[in-house]
């Protein structure tokens, strides 16, 4: 037989309120990813000669469209929304590359710039839905 345990909210606060290393490092991985991400982009557009600019580039041109299609993909369960993230990410890099290149007006400046306008209209469209669904539930209230 299998006991099923009911967690209450005091038990909830409790183990969110746990001290110790490690206890919430979400909000300072963020950061630190929006940072290098940030930095990637900044050093391809100057177009610097520092080693450490197609590892950043490269991440900021994964991060940002998953950020952006993640941030879409509320509903989901953790796992399948950074699957999915991912996945959407990539796809949004291939397609621009592929358009960049059918066009003959490939570059890296470009892409980037494409990868970036594609990334904060998705995240535009996110607010724009949210704001909006916002509103209507004042409106039913």
């Amino acid at each position: 037989m299998q006991t099923i345990r009911i967690k209450t909210a005091a038990s909830e606060d409790a183990e969110r309120a746990r001290p110790g290393p490690g206890r919430d490092l979400t909000p300072l991985l963020a950061g630190a990813a929006t940072a290098v991400g940030g930095l990637g982009a900044v050093l391809a557009l100057v177009d610097s000669g520092s080693p450490l600019r197609g590892p950043f580039t490269l991440f900021f041109l994964l991060a940002m469209p998953a950020g952006a299609i993640a941030a879409a993909l509320r509903g989901l369960d953790p796992f399948g929304r950074t699957v999915a993230a991912v996945a959407g990410a990539v796809v949004v890099d291939m397609l621009v590359a592929q358009g960049m290149l059918a066009v003959h007006r490939w570059s890296v400046l470009g892409g980037i710039v494409a990868v970036t306008a594609i990334s904060v209209l998705i995240l535009l469209l996110v607010v724009v839905r949210r704001l909006r669904g916002r509103t209507s539930r004042r409106r039913t209230d």
